[in-house]
């Protein structure tokens, strides 16, 4: 952790996504062989030899029956806030039309046919994850939503079930991107995948973008927190320790306009992380925190702006000036009492987010990402606009456009 009051230009870098020969042999290598190509790189990249892939029925019941059923019934509850924001989100978007004497227009909503849905698995089980990207899709009105995971664990397998996913496969990596991407004799093919995971996840979901459509490039995980001397420092100790235990590439900065506050941040943080499990990869991600000090808030939300980060919690005193001035963030988080975590697993809003600086032109996965906005016309009267539509032709130099119009003129 660095204390500084100028703000270093890596704090602003995003984590370029690779381009690796490894991603485009397997990709196009499970277009050409199918199963037998997924089978192969799931041995040698997980060492896991699967004689089929599909979750079944019996596997689900028996997920059931091994999970504690006090985490069974935290996911039942996480996925009816997930889905009540979801429905929220998707009854603010309506078809319409617009009647003019000369013209009918309008707008259609409709949604994605087939998703799919990437829950990684790697490091620990992450049935939250399975939740944030099968709830919206299925309020969403998708007809089929597939769930590829590594290693699938029996947590995420219940997640998945509760959510509405109709097939769960125990794939993951680039092997299950590009099986969902171009389909195989077992996993089908699908209109669009969403979900988070590691660079070799996202390098492949870059790759196979334009064939299928991908909710957007995630890197690794981030929280900036900005306080004053309100600031509690157990809860932003805690709050970048959480953060920091995800990846040791994950982000957790603090700016303060409290200088004594970010030293006693530092102090707390090294008495938590004694006593914590994940302290080796909290550790190394910390290594690449910032904790920036400031003259005043107006000068840290310019740099959170600038920065926009994944998840932005605010502790400061006067929350209404600081929501006038925040612009770019995936999720805002308000106050001492919205931990990240909490955002993360059970109140509603969606934790798949833009990092790396995306936030300043994409949201967060939402019900919006599994629809599509189409538009239609009828028009009653071409006179109305044929020698508006001919003008334009004429000075773009498409004669066939011209013609189309003036010939409908009666």
């Amino acid at each position: 952790m660095k204390v500084v009051k100028t703000v270093p230009k890596s704090f602003y870098e995003a984590k370029a996504f690779e381009e690796m020969d490894v991603v485009k042999n397997v990709i196009t290598q499970v277009r050409k062989r199918g199963d037998e190509a997924v089978k192969e790189y799931t041995k040698k990249f997980d060492s896991l030899e699967l004689d089929s892939f599909e979750v079944t029925k019996d596997d689900i019941k028996r997920a059931y029956k091994a999970v504690d059923g006090k985490v069974v019934d935290a996911i039942k509850v996480a996925h009816e806030h997930i889905k009540e924001f979801a429905e929220l989100q998707i009854a603010s978007m309506k078809d319409f039309e617009l009647q003019t004497e000369w013209c009918v227009l309008g707008q259609k909503i409709v949604p994605i046919d087939v998703v799919g849905c990437y829950v990684p698995g790697g490091r620990y089980p992450l049935p939250s994850s399975a939740l944030m990207s099968i709830t919206p899709a299925r309020v969403a009105g998708v007809d089929e939503i597939i769930v590829c995971s590594p290693k699938i664990k029996n947590e995420t397998i219940i997640a998945a079930d509760i959510a509405g996913a109709d097939h769960i496969f125990s794939v993951g990596g680039i092997q299950a991107i590009a099986a969902m991407a171009y389909g195989t004799q077992t996993i089908p093919r699908v209109h669009m995948i969403v979900g988070p995971g590691n660079k070799y996840v996202t390098a492949a979901k870059r790759m196979v973008y334009g064939d299928v459509g991908i909710d957007f490039l995630a890197g690794p995980s981030e929280v900036l927190i900005i306080a004053d001397e309100t600031g509690d420092v157990s809860l932003i100790a805690v709050d970048m320790l959480s953060q920091a235990e995800h990846d040791p590439l994950a982000q957790a900065h603090l700016i303060t306009t409290d200088e004594g506050l970010a030293y006693r941040v530092i102090d707390e943080i090294n008495e938590q992380i004694k006593l914590l499990p994940t302290r080796k990869i909290a550790e190394q991600a910390l290594e690449n925190t910032y904790i920036i000090v400031v003259e005043t808030l107006e000068e840290a939300y310019e740099i959170a702006n600038k920065k926009a980060p994944e998840h932005l919690e605010l502790q400061v005193s006067d929350e209404e000036n600081a929501v006038k001035f925040l612009k770019h963030y995936g999720s805002l988080f308000l106050g001492k009492n919205s931990a990240e975590s909490f955002g993360d697993y059970a109140s509603g809003t969606n934790h798949i987010l833009p990092t790396g600086g995306c936030a300043r032109f994409t949201g967060g996965l939402s019900v919006f990402s599994f629809l599509k906005i189409q538009t239609y016309q009828k028009i009653l009267s071409p006179d109305f606009i044929a020698d508006i539509v001919a003008e334009l032709a004429k000075a773009e130099g498409l004669e066939s456009h011209r013609q189309a119009a003036l010939r409908r003129k009666k």
